[in-house]
């Protein structure tokens, strides 16, 4: 490893203690989750997706399982993704009593249904990709946990499939270093924001 990307990756190792403790730090998460959704529920790109993958949060995340029966009830084919290997498969969700807690106190698909032929989705069928993540920019970089799960799955991702984050403003900062597997989003929404990010075709440039 170069020294290069030694600086980089210990920068990113910063930027992702400071976004853990400014996220654990929010104050009522959920009623500002809520106003996230909100906002999330607006886009144009949720409103003309058919098929959309929503993160189920975990720890400190902005909190989107409180609004998923307003998805669900949406008319939508609402997807959720679980780990499988250190890789992320996709559930279809039709019901809230379809996620039960699993391992490491996380809500996920019961596994008893996860071999059901009609419950698998392929991920080029998703229309819009909602993405969680540590730290984000006003470009649309973003840095995960560092274990490259999401990384993974959107590689497969239709190429004009829209990526939209979810995050806290205090999650944002001046700029996130960004490697060339690195993939920047459409759009971060926080409870104060929509920015607009540079999307695919600039991780690809």
């Amino acid at each position: 490893m170069t020294a290069p990307s030694i600086d980089l990756q210990q920068r990113k190792t910063e930027i992702r203690e400071q976004a853990h403790a400014n996220r654990r730090a929010q104050p009522e998460k959920d009623e500002v989750s809520r106003r996230i959704l909100a906002r999330f529920f607006t886009l144009p790109e949720y409103e003309q997706a058919e098929t959309v993958m929503f993160y189920v949060d975990v720890r400190a995340e902005v909190r989107t399982r409180h609004d998923l029966e307003n998805a669900l009830a949406s008319g939508k084919k609402i997807v959720v993704p679980y780990c499988v290997d250190g890789e992320l498969e996709l559930f279809h969700l039709e019901s809230i009593d379809e996620l039960e807690i699993g391992m490491y106190r996380i809500l996920e698909p019961k596994p008893d249904l996860r071999d059901v032929a009609a419950k698998k989705v392929p991920v080029a069928e998703l229309d819009l990709i909602m993405v969680p993540g540590v730290a984000f920019d006003q470009r649309g970089g973003r840095t995960g946990h560092g274990k490259g799960y999401y990384d993974k799955l959107l590689e497969h991702a239709r190429p004009e499939t829209p990526l939209v984050a979810l995050a806290f403003e205090c999650q944002m900062f001046p700029e996130i270093p960004m490697q060339d597997h690195d993939v920047f989003m459409d759009k971060v929404v926080t409870e104060e924001n929509v920015y607009a990010g540079r999307g695919r075709a600039a991780s690809a440039s």
